[in-house]
């Protein structure tokens, strides 16, 4: 209710257009979600990101994070010829706003070399996470959580092609 309460009244007193509003109905979307509820989950989703286009421009690095969000709800359902192209795009739109290495252009590599991963292409999700890790080493530092989490990611990759040499030292 306070999720729903919120999106009220922002459409009330802000307007239906208002990036606040998207932000508020991607986190209703968020929680949906969370509760396995993605049937709720996706019109939000898709509703929270034509707002940030239209209010923001479509190379915003918001509508980044949006088309990233949409991509894991559809990741999460198993639509994953669905969930590319928008991890694709989210990625463009990091490295054109913000730069070959800014940590949200790691997010993004490292979210479509799960997305690849997940599809049995490990030879295309290996390089993305190593790419991944060089940007997060260079900003984030080497004992940064996510950084930890991108070794393990690629290690889990190795691991599942048999490459146990090679992945002991990333765990």
């Amino acid at each position: 209710p306070l999720y729903e309460r919120a999106i009220a009244i922002t459409e009330k007193t802000l307007s239906r257009e208002h990036p606040d509003l998207a932000t508020r109905l991607n986190n209703l979307a968020e929680l949906f979600k969370a509760q396995g509820r993605y049937t709720d989950s996706e019109p939000l989703y898709r509703r929270s990101l034509e707002i940030l286009q239209r209010a923001l421009g479509d190379d915003h690095p918001t509508v980044a994070d949006s088309l990233n969000n949409l991509a894991g709800l559809l990741e999460a359902q198993g639509r994953y010829t669905d969930a590319h192209p928008l991890y694709r795009r989210s990625l463009e739109i990091r490295k054109r706003a913000l730069g070959e290495d800014h940590p949200e252009v790691a997010e993004s590599l490292n979210n479509l070399a799960g997305l690849l991963e997940t599809q049995g292409r490990f030879q295309e999700a290996a390089p993305l996470y190593e790419r991944a890790i060089a940007i997060g080493e260079k900003t984030l530092g080497p004992e940064h959580p996510e950084l930890a989490t991108r070794l393990n990611n690629l290690a889990e990759l190795l691991r599942e092609q048999g490459k146990l040499p090679k992945a002991k030292p990333l765990f």
